[in-house]
């Protein structure tokens, strides 16, 4: 085994035709260091090169056309920015002009006249004329017709990488080279023979050869359809296993009783009777707690569905079993808001509730950490002050984390320590996470969805209004106003370009305030300049009806609460991600009575701006929303799963293939339920490969 990890571990420079000075490119460039790494930099699209089109049949704008034909003259247009070589290219059927921008000097020099070449790229029309930029172009040989397979490969590249003639064909010369070392000794198979049974997979050398030189299009679908299974598979496999273990190797403390706290507050004092979902998601933690087993449980639930509610009652099984409790927040005023939230509920069963956050006095937290230590604090709301040594708690049985992606693992591993054997976890996120993105990033923790809106809430309203509409929208607030409502207006705040977002701000201000003139109306307004005591001011004077409208940034996305505010008006819309304008929205709708969101935007919006529009104005589904900001942006950049180190796929797309990731989540766990230590012989392929791929960075869901 040895050997054969010895060649695909071989430094990328030794192979023929890199050397030292691709392979620094390669490095820095792609992250290719091994033979390994070349091997799974997958084509990201293929050419279909068994057909040719003649020149007269392109019309279609943005279509791919494959050409063959002549160089019939060219010429370098335009002076600095705007030079360009301009190339006629002529077939049996007619020219058209091929353009390319960047590296014409380059191009220039190495295109040859009346020489036959093939062409591929995308037709663009300009000027009632198609003409194709910056195309693949090569000679044609009896090699490249040789070495043509019905599908060519496309690989991503970049400018440095091409100045040093690795291109896309390039990269595909370096995985020729590195294809005809391959055997089946050396690419052993890395999926048992019951599962390759089971689906009807082909070898792994094939799926390899395969998705870099396809010989027909099923082989190809063939060769994609294992190894993003594979991918799947041993993602979904670490993460259960990783959960059963914990769950085997960390024992939890015992909560067996419902008491006197969780039955006075359930019977008598629940603000509003529970959801089905709320009652499903605290019967799932009461099963998990009693258990034995430590606790590690996501609960998923959209703005306003009433996680607190069910993060509370957690808190109260834990000191009816004579146990504390504490929940950690990302910033003080959204710690401060569910302090003042829980305070407030648990009045009436004179439970002892404190809050601690970086702005807490230093005589203040002597007599909190006295308490804490005494046990005469029974739930402790704070931010990440929490984790800091000198808290000690007497007993902490459960630790809530609110938006847990806002915490480095390192300072939420830390609260493992707060007892002789780790508190129970509970998770808790307002960001719906679609579900395919949960499997991968939550795949080992126990996850719980509160999908229901508390009764009595109305669904908002959400319109989408141009500039031509500003009158309709001032008459609109000015009506809501009349009705005793408030209204938010919100800016961007975008940080590569603060200043200008401020004077958007204040010129959005002096026009509201020409609008709504005073006294008859007041305006208050928040942004990242003031002083934290002027934020406070301003939002308490909105807090006590003494303004009507709040002009703000996004400061005001997280943590504020007002039910008498019933109309959110999202300023320049387009230049918000689709998450963010749903949590911007979800400040609105708090109350009983019918609340509005009207996003603004230009005339001018693309394809993608005009569907984020469209999608916030047909839903109010968190989840539904979610699953589109994914299609839209991808896993990647969705807030914070940049950081997880589970989505690195090389070829498994969580946007397509949500589908497969259940087939091969449901074939790893039916593998854990029959062999949940992966001992029997034929899983010790699956061992090796788990331990192969150890040294990837682990889930960021997982605690500690």
């Amino acid at each position: 085994m040895s050997q054969l990890h010895s060649f695909l571990d071989t430094p990328i420079g030794y192979l023929k035709g890199i050397g030292p000075l691709r392979a620094e490119g390669l490095q820095k460039e792609l992250h290719i260091f091994s033979y390994k790494d070349l091997m799974t930099h997958y084509p990201f699209r293929y050419v279909d090169k068994t057909k040719f089109y003649n020149i007269n049949e392109v019309n279609e704008d943005g279509a791919s056309y494959q050409l063959k034909g002549f160089i019939e003259s060219m010429e370098t247009l335009g002076d600095k920015r705007s030079k360009r070589l301009v190339v006629k290219f002529r077939d049996r059927t007619g020219v058209i002009e091929l353009v390319w921008f960047q590296g014409h000097k380059w191009m220039s020099e190495k295109l040859k006249l009346q020489t036959e070449y093939i062409v591929y790229g995308k037709a663009t029309q300009f000027n009632y004329k198609f003409n194709i930029s910056h195309p693949d172009i090569e000679l044609v040989s009896e090699e490249i017709i040789k070495q043509q397979s019905a599908f060519q490969s496309v690989y991503h590249s970049t400018e440095k990488l091409k100045n040093k003639n690795l291109d896309s064909d390039g990269i595909r010369k370096a995985q020729r080279v590195l294809n005809q070392q391959l055997n089946e000794h050396i690419l052993p198979e890395t999926l048992t023979p019951s599962i390759i049974s089971d689906f009807n997979f082909i070898s792994k050398y094939h799926a390899l050869k395969q998705i870099h030189f396809p010989d027909s299009k099923e082989l190809l679908e063939k060769a994609t359809y294992r190894l993003k299974f594979e991918e799947l598979f041993y993602n979904q496999l670490k993460l259960l296993r990783s959960n059963t273990l914990r769950q085997e190797a960390i024992r939890g403390f015992v909560f067996n009783k419902v008491g006197d706290v969780f039955n006075s507050f359930y019977k008598d004092h629940l603000p509003f009777e529970l959801t089905n979902a709320q009652k499903r998601v605290v019967k799932e933690i009461r099963i998990d707690m009693g258990s034995g087993k430590q606790m590690s449980r996501l609960v998923q639930g959209d703005v306003g569905s009433g996680k607190t509610l069910v993060a509370l009652l957690s808190m109260l099984l834990a000191i009816d079993n004579g146990f504390q409790a504490c929940l950690m927040a990302p910033t003080e005023i959204l710690a401060k808001q569910h302090f003042e939230t829980i305070s407030e509920l648990v009045k009436p069963l004179h439970l002892h509730v404190a809050l601690l956050t970086g702005s807490s006095k230093t005589k203040e937290r002597r007599v909190l950490h006295q308490s804490l230590e005494t046990g005469e604090i029974h739930i402790l709301i704070g931010t990440h002050a929490l984790i800091e040594d000198t808290v000690v708690f007497k007993n902490l049985g459960l630790v809530v984390i609110d938006e847990q992606h806002r915490f480095g693992v390192a300072q939420r591993g830390k609260m493992h320590k707060k007892n002789v054997q780790p508190p129970h976890v509970l998770i808790m996120t307002a960001t719906p996470i679609p579900r395919t993105l949960a499997m991968t990033l939550y795949g080992d923790l126990d996850t719980s969805i509160i999908d229901e809106l508390p009764p009595g809430r109305k669904p908002i309203t959400t319109m989408h209004f141009m500039e031509s509409q500003r009158l309709r929208l001032i008459g609109f607030m000015k009506e809501q106003i009349a009705l005793g409502r408030q209204v938010y207006v919100v800016y961007p705040l975008i940080q590569e370009s603060e200043k200008l977002d401020f004077q958007n701000l204040q010129h959005g201000y002096d026009c509201l305030v020409d609008d709504f003139k005073p006294p008859q109306y007041q305006i208050s307004i928040v942004h990242g300049k003031l002083k934290p005591q002027e934020k406070e001011l301003e939002m308490q004077r909105f807090i006590n009806k003494q303004t009507q409208i709040m002009v703000a940034t996004t400061v005001i996305e997280v943590g504020v609460n007002i039910p008498n505010a019933s109309v959110m008006v999202i300023e320049s819309a387009e230049r918000f991600g689709l998450a963010q304008l749903h949590q911007l929205r979800g400040r609105v709708g708090r109350g009983s009575d019918q609340s509005y969101c009207v996003l603004m935007t230009s005339y001018k919006l693309g394809a993608d701006s005009k569907l984020r529009m469209e999608t916030m104005v047909r839903s109010n589904d968190g989840f539904e929303i979610s699953e589109v900001d994914l299609r839209l942006r991808g896993p990647g950049d969705l807030d914070g799963t940049q950081q997880s180190g589970v989505l690195d796929f090389k070829i498994a797309d969580l946007v397509h293939d949500g589908q497969l990731l259940q087939l091969a989540r449901s074939t790893a766990q039916a593998i854990l339920n029959e062999d949940e230590q992966l001992t029997i012989p034929e899983n010790q392929l699956l061992v090796r490969q788990l331990a192969a791929q150890a040294q990837s960075k682990s889930s960021w869901s997982k605690i500690g």
